[in-house]
């Protein structure tokens, strides 16, 4: 934030309504754009010009604070089009299903979950490594155990193209299930 508005001109400054702010200001006009700035609107400074250096050190730990919340929350919630999922299981299956949706590949939220409870208990990251197609050396990997030739070949343009990447994995053996079973919701084993 500071960096940006040291790249200001004087006259863009002056349009911003930032010229007779002084450090108290910035600090509040840095929490623009979060929840703060509906609690706390921007004041002029009505300190005098010369702001004790505990003031200044102050503010910009506040603003270091909440720039620190915020990316704590981005990284707990993804934004797709308008509406954030939350990096979880229940996140990744929305997500998963709008994309899906969207690509008109079929599967329930109750269809998805159930086989991904069964097939790697909502582990992203697990690993199969003792089943036949572990000894042929391409291990079922992910919240829907795929293996990566299926993986890539049922892909969906648009989503990671990582096997272990919780929504990507759910579109891709979503869209296998369709081809191979007519949906997801009519696996109720291993596929």
């Amino acid at each position: 934030m500071r960096t940006a508005l040291r790249s200001l001109k004087p006259a863009r400054l002056a349009t911003t309504g930032l010229t007779a702010l002084g450090a108290a200001g910035i600090a509040t006009t840095a929490l623009a754009g979060t929840a703060h700035a509906a609690q706390a609107p921007a004041k002029p400074a009505t300190k005098p010009a010369a702001v004790t250096h505990a003031h200044d050190a102050k503010a910009a730990k506040a603003a270091k604070d909440s720039d620190k919340k915020a990316d704590a929350k981005a990284k707990d919630e993804k934004k797709d089009g308008g509406k954030e999922y939350a990096d979880n299981l229940d996140g990744w299956i929305r997500e998963a299903r709008a994309i899906m949706k969207e690509h008109g590949i079929p599967g329930s939220y109750e269809g998805i979950k159930r086989n991904i409870i069964r097939e790697s208990a909502g582990d992203p990251n697990a690993v199969n490594d003792w089943d036949v197609n572990a000894k042929k050396g391409t291990p079922s990997k992910g919240l829907l155990q795929v293996i990566q030739p299926t993986f890539d070949r049922y892909h969906v343009e648009g989503t990671p193209d990582e096997l272990t990447d919780p929504v990507a994995n759910i579109v891709a053996a979503c869209n296998y299930a369709a081809d191979r079973y007519g949906s997801m919701d009519n696996v109720d084993s291993a596929y």
